[in-house]
């Protein structure tokens, strides 16, 4: 099984019936992790912010880029201290991080801090993104696993099992990939991550594993290397 995970979750998929969170998928989820961290698995967690804010809801009011981004990054917050404070709940020894200064509510984000928490069985938890504008939590996921040196990103989507040829909840043809390589994701257009998320991982030799969160039992698959939802490797093997 994998030793070292990052488990990147959508804001989204916090959320439920127009609220900013679930508190049954928030139990669920926590639930699932501590499954995974009594196997011994090295944890850590990048969370979007989508429940709050996006980029199109954000042009739409007509406030700046650089604005909205960092409202995105403050909604990726709110959320790692949702999920800190469920898995706390369960008995999860967590860390907040934080890519920009939160003294108050979180660390700092240090690699070698962060790696040390994993090594004492630590669940660690990055918020704010990158720190910087113009850059997805798709890319912070890519970042931080290459900076932590985990072996595998786990997906977790939101009522979607795998990577497919296209939109399978608009386009009933759409067949799904069970394995795939980043430069296909690139030449086919594959909005599996953005551009330069998937030039990252492919860079650092990082495996993605794309599956349904809404499956109970998946993330525990996907560490165990089972066959669920779409594998993408910088090479076939």
């Amino acid at each position: 099984m994998y030793k070292r995970v990052l488990l990147k979750l959508s804001g989204e998929a916090l959320a439920a019936n127009g609220n900013s969170f679930d508190p049954d998928i928030l139990k669920s989820l926590a639930s699932e992790i501590k499954e995974v961290h009594e196997m011994g698995v090295e944890i850590a967690i990048v969370v979007g912010g989508g429940n709050f804010i996006r980029g199109k809801m954000a042009e739409q009011l007509g406030i700046d880029r650089v604005q909205a981004d960092y409202m995105g990054m403050l909604g990726t917050m709110i959320n790692a201290l949702a999920i800190q404070g469920s898995l706390e709940q369960v008995e999860v020894p967590t860390r907040v991080q934080s890519a920009i200064e939160m003294s108050k509510i979180a660390e700092p984000f240090i690699v070698r801090r962060a790696t040390r928490h994993l090594e004492k069985g630590r669940v660690v938890i990055f918020g704010a993104g990158t720190g910087s504008p113009y850059f997805s939590t798709d890319t912070t996921a890519a970042l931080r696993a290459s900076e932590i040196k985990a072996d595998v990103i786990l997906m977790a989507k939101n009522g979607v099992d795998g990577v497919y040829t296209a939109d399978p909840k608009k386009d009933p043809n759409a067949v799904k990939y069970d394995s795939l390589t980043y430069m296909d994701c690139i030449q086919k257009g594959l909005q599996v991550m953005d551009t330069t998320a998937t030039s990252m991982c492919m860079d650092n030799d990082i495996d993605l594993v794309v599956f349904n969160m809404n499956q109970p039992g998946n993330i525990r698959k996907a560490v165990m290397q089972e066959t669920i939802g779409t594998i993408v490797k910088k090479e076939e093997n």
